[in-house]
């Protein structure tokens, strides 16, 4: 559904697209876990052993029938880390609290915004200071979808 003022959308460049657990996702991915740190400061001496195989499912997957992938289109959260072309990672099943990452609906259209409940409004905030705080009120169709988790994005 379009936002009643000037037929415009509330989220001109955001765009999600969503993705589901695929049975080839859900197979174990197991590269090797290096045992020794990588420093982010000085260099330390590199060494040869390796700490056994990861699972990335594993690690960033708690309720794989509740979780979803959504890639990101719009900027609207880059100072959240979230960029376009991001792969968010939501878990439906966690229960939302106050500043979480959510991905909702909004009158038809899916965001991803910082949600904010003061006890009297709720808000969904955007971590770009071009955009503009949503106000939720009671005309507004609105349900959230989940929570991220984790966002993968390429360096």
């Amino acid at each position: 559904m379009n936002n009643p003022i000037n037929n415009k959308s509330l989220f001109p460049a955001e765009d999600l697209l969503f993705f589901t657990l695929s049975p080839v996702c859900q197979m174990e991915i197991k590269p090797s876990m290096a045992t020794e740190s990588v420093s982010a400061g000085f260099p330390s001496p590199a060494e040869n052993y390796t700490e056994g195989e990861l699972d990335l499912n594993k690690y960033l997957v708690k309720n794989p029938p509740a979780t979803f992938f959504v890639r990101v289109a719009g900027d609207s959260m880059i100072d959240a880390g979230i960029f376009p072309n991001d792969i968010l990672i939501v878990d439906k099943s966690i229960e939302v609290k106050n500043n979480d990452i959510i991905i909702a609906v909004v009158n038809g259209e899916f965001t991803v915004k910082r949600f904010i409940n003061n006890g009297k409004t709720v808000k969904l905030k955007p971590e770009n200071p071009l955009y503009k705080s949503i106000v939720i009120h009671d005309k507004m169709d609105f349900e959230i979808w989940g929570r991220v988790t984790s966002v993968i994005h390429k360096v």
